[in-house]
């Protein structure tokens, strides 16, 4: 006689029943197993973010610790974790669908470790080669990949109408990795831990030089431990919703007009956020850094991203109470209004306009943060689960090649014209492009696709 069939173990990791849009579903058992998910995962989203602008707080050290780096070599450097995490995260996109919001957590988390230990390494000397520098700059994209599956697993937990303030808080609070990895970093490399110490010339074209001791190798390791923690909780804590989706059926969302007109929007705003953080600390440094009272570059990179971040987080229940196409809009105006001023005053002609420039380029964090909410708050009102997801996913991906254009953009202009003022000039041209096509398709009245 034949046994009769095995039954197979039911899958832990898995809910068996998930309907976040059943209110009473929502209220019993669905928002205890969200909030945690959101909690855990934003927490890993900010490591990641940490370790993907590492490079950019660090590289306007290198030169001043013995590092042979010229201009267009420091850009590159905080070109290439933008250059790979674009790149990563369209595979990211696919993810969660196939693998799970646990397994993917987990993996992605665990594997921001091979950047910060090879930075850790490569800092212990001036004499690492810049090829090193910049395989090790490409790897720490492995952060910047992360955002495209936790925010499409993020959008799978919650209902419709609270999808704007789940993600605009889990990726407000996750893109204030930037500006704590910035804030944090030179308190970091003046501590004596552990490893080998450089000498950091203060000094300037006409000041004296002032060498001090610094640990670069410190703004990389003091965040192995938060990855292991991130690592591990994610592990035991997270769990998968029953949505799953093959790679071809996901590939639908490129027969959508809207996948385009959004990924544009987006590219205005986190694309803009992005690729402004990572190259801030550079323009200081290079438009601003041969006055005689030159500005230290991390007391100040760091005020722009936070401003972004925090705007993310306000206008994510914003979104929720007026709608995103609005906030957008109001986001892409200020954006084009900014960007435009800053090109006044990226040609320095005295260290009196360090100050206006800040001012402008923090006008501009903060509206970008603004339209990084509203957009992921549009994406959901457009499509159904398994299409927002992937659409969230793609624009992420995209957008995330900003620090790579932007750093690129930004060198060129430089380079070509003796001034950044240019870039700023078409940066303002292509969100004011982005508001007519948000007003055409979503925000007038009568829109024809009104979110």
């Amino acid at each position: 006689m034949n046994a009769p069939p095995s039954t197979p173990a039911p899958n832990r990791a898995e809910l068996t029943d998930w309907d976040p849009e059943n209110e009473a579903f929502w209220e019993s058992t669905g928002k205890k197993i969200a909030n945690r998910t959101l909690v855990i995962t934003t927490f890993n989203l900010t490591l990641a973010f940490a370790v993907w602008f590492v490079v950019s707080a660090i590289v306007a050290r290198l030169k001043d610790s013995g590092f042979e780096l010229s201009k267009t070599e420091l850009y590159w450097l905080v070109a290439m974790p933008g250059l790979a995490g674009g790149t990563l995260r369209l595979a990211h996109m696919f993810l969660i669908p196939i693998f799970g919001t646990r397994k993917v957590i987990t993996f992605s988390t665990a594997s921001l470790l091979v950047p910060l230990i090879g930075w850790y390494f490569a800092m212990q000397q001036n004499t690492t080669s810049y090829t090193t520098l910049i395989v090790l700059a490409f790897v720490a994209g492995l952060g910047g990949g992360n955002f495209s599956s936790f925010m499409p697993s993020t959008s799978l937990f919650f209902p419709k109408k609270k999808l704007g303030t789940a993600l605009g808080v889990q990726a407000g609070i996750g893109n204030f990795g930037v500006s704590l990895v910035q804030f944090l970093t030179p308190w970091l490399i003046g501590l004596s831990v552990v490893g080998t110490s450089l000498m950091f010339d203060k000094g300037g074209p006409d000041k004296p030089p002032a060498a001090t001791e610094v640990f670069l190798g410190n703004a990389f390791l003091f965040w192995i431990p938060f990855v292991i923690i991130g690592t591990i909780v994610a592990w035991v804590y997270l769990k998968d919703v029953p949505v799953h989706a093959k790679m071809s059926e996901q590939m639908n969302i490129f027969r959508e007009k809207h996948t385009y007109t959004m990924t544009s929007l987006y590219l205005m705003t986190f694309g803009t956020f992005s690729g402004l953080a990572a190259a801030f600390p550079v323009l200081i440094k290079n438009q601003f850094g041969d006055f005689a009272s030159a500005p230290d570059p991390l007391k100040y990179a760091f005020i722009g991203p936070l401003v972004g971040s925090l705007a993310r987080v306000v206008a994510g229940p914003i979104s929720d109470r007026f709608g995103g196409a609005k906030v957008t809009t109001v986001a892409g105006i200020g954006a084009t209004v900014f960007a435009f001023l800053v090109s006044f005053w990226v040609k320095p002609d005295s260290i009196d306009d360090f100050t206006p420039f800040v001012l402008a380029m923090t006008g501009v964090f903060f509206f970008a943060g603004v339209g990084n909410a509203s957009t992921f708050k549009q994406i959901p009102m457009l499509f159904d689960k398994v299409k927002s997801a992937g659409v969230i996913g793609w624009t992420a991906a995209v957008a995330a090649y900003g620090p790579f254009l932007f750093s690129l953009l930004i060198s060129f202009s430089a380079s070509s014209t003796g001034t950044p003022a240019n870039f700023f000039i078409g940066l303002s041209i292509f969100c004011a492009l982005n508001v007519v096509l948000n007003w055409v398709y979503f925000a007038r009245k009568g829109a024809p696709n009104p979110c």
